[in-house]
């Protein structure tokens, strides 16, 4: 597509290498596998093992009427167990995390140490302040703690994270003839946001703790949910890690489906090459 990917077709010249990087795909939360679904064609078309687990109690499962989540131990947990697994057939193992599945990712690796080899976040939400975020957001936790959030639910609205006004408009004529979207479900119940919030305090406490040694961190300059400000955050915290980012222009939120979706995978690609080919 550009001379950038060339780069990373010279370095699939022997696929077995790629083939023995595993790479787990964490969606945001309440989502399906389908928001990192151009990062999951293009990892698996240059030769990667890529595997898209849906954690119970996190991910959106259609089939259950009454969907309540699970602790967020238990998110980590599955995720720890899906890494484990693939050790044993894998040189290295490559987490992807997208909003909450890259805090999720960086959950993990905390728990998980040396197991995890690299990590890719996308537009990391360790700080609600986008441009979107009303004032009133500074209540939640009077909804997240107490009983006067019994019954409240978020429901998805426009721009749905997304800039690109043709993809905004299938996402709605999505989210009006089902309960998901490739941008995430209509609706998160209290229970999953409450969960999400104590898994951004957990990390926020403990990113000191990561010690991956290569991380990619990508995020929208105009993101309408978390600004580029969670970046100075990963900054921060991941001083044992060689920590990478890259902002892009012309999206928001759901960098993966959004406007500059191109440049997110061809940034995720060269990174998994220089990952499995120990390039310095």
């Amino acid at each position: 597509m550009t001379a950038r990917l060339s780069t990373v077709e010279a370095l699939r010249v022997d696929p077995c290498v790629a083939n023995r990087t595993a790479v787990v795909l964490l969606h945001g939360l309440c989502s399906t596998p389908d928001e990192l679904l151009s990062i999951s064609v293009g990892l698996r078309g240059a030769g990667y093992s890529v595997h898209s687990p849906l954690v119970e109690g996190y991910s959106f499962e259609a089939s259950m009427p009454s969907r309540h989540a699970t602790s967020w131990h238990r998110w980590i947990d599955a995720v720890e167990r899906c890494v484990d697994d693939l050790r044993t057939g894998h040189d290295r193992v490559m987490l992807v995390g997208i909003s909450a599945g890259a805090a999720l990712a960086l959950a993990t690796a905390m728990r998980c140490g040396a197991r995890i080899d690299a990590l890719v976040l996308m537009s990391t939400t360790l700080r609600f302040d986008g441009w979107a975020i009303p004032r009133r957001h500074r209540l939640l936790p009077l909804a997240l703690y107490t009983p006067l959030g019994r019954l409240w639910r978020y429901r998805e609205r426009a721009p749905y994270g997304v800039k690109n006004e043709r993809v905004r408009n299938w996402i709605e004529r999505e989210l009006r003839h089902r309960k998901v979207s490739r941008a995430g479900a209509a609706v998160i119940g209290i229970s999953h946001l409450r969960e999400h919030d104590r898994l951004i305090r957990h990390v926020r406490r403990g990113l000191s703790q990561v010690s991956c040694p290569r991380v990619l961190a990508i995020h929208a300059k105009e993101d309408e949910v978390a600004s580029v400000a969670n970046l100075d955050l990963l900054r921060q915290g991941l001083r044992r890690c060689a920590l990478q980012t890259v902002v892009v222009d012309n999206s928001y939120h759901m960098i993966t489906i959004d406007n500059d979706r191109q440049q997110v995978l061809r940034e995720t690609l060269e990174f998994a090459a220089a990952v499995s080919h120990r390039i310095s």
